[in-house]
């Protein structure tokens, strides 16, 4: 995998959605199936050992989170926002740079003492993943790790989730800028 460079699949796109921000753009790794392949394996490599559960978030979680559940052979959980699910939920709200979000778990997705990875496409600021956090404690589930594609280590994400005592995470692609 040493030779794998993920972020020669990761495009950017300046400007968006905002003047002022670079987007970074994983279709060009989606496309690309062998590409594809080596990033869930390296997301698999890097989870730890006996996860029941991964979560993955609306909408970008879903695609790299459900293979990744599937090679570990763990239950997929999407983490919509609210009002997309369709049965009992357990929701948590967290501020935005403009406003706030509200995510949302089905009630029975996770167990008492499940063993939980987060699997994302980008850790940027935090927030997702801590509120994602807060609704696998709140049903009784031990968030183990988190797993991402790529990190934008400039806007000092692992600030945020250190305060939550979250401190197992991987990205496979780091950006400092």
């Amino acid at each position: 995998m040493s030779d794998f460079d993920i972020a020669a699949y990761i495009g950017d796109v300046p400007d968006f959605p905002k003047p002022g921000v670079t987007f970074k753009d994983i279709t060009p790794l989606l496309s690309d199936p062998e590409a594809f392949g080596r990033a869930v394996d390296a997301l698999v490599a890097s989870a730890p050992e006996d996860i029941d559960v991964v979560c993955g978030m609306e909408a970008r979680g879903f695609i790299v989170g459900a293979p990744v559940a599937l090679a570990l052979g763990a239950r997929f959980v999407p983490v919509r926002k609210s009002g997309k699910l369709p049965r009992d939920t357990v929701e948590t709200t967290y501020d935005l740079e403009y406003g706030t979000q509200t995510l949302a778990v089905h009630t029975d997705a996770i167990s008492q003492g499940d063993r939980v990875l987060i699997v994302d496409d980008v850790l940027a600021t935090g927030g997702t993943v801590a509120a994602t956090a807060d609704l696998i404690h709140r049903l009784g589930g031990s968030l183990v790790a988190v797993s991402v594609l790529m990190e934008l280590a400039f806007l000092e994400p692992r600030d945020l989730l250190l305060r939550r005592d979250i401190d197992q995470v991987t990205a496979l692609v780091s950006y400092e800028e």
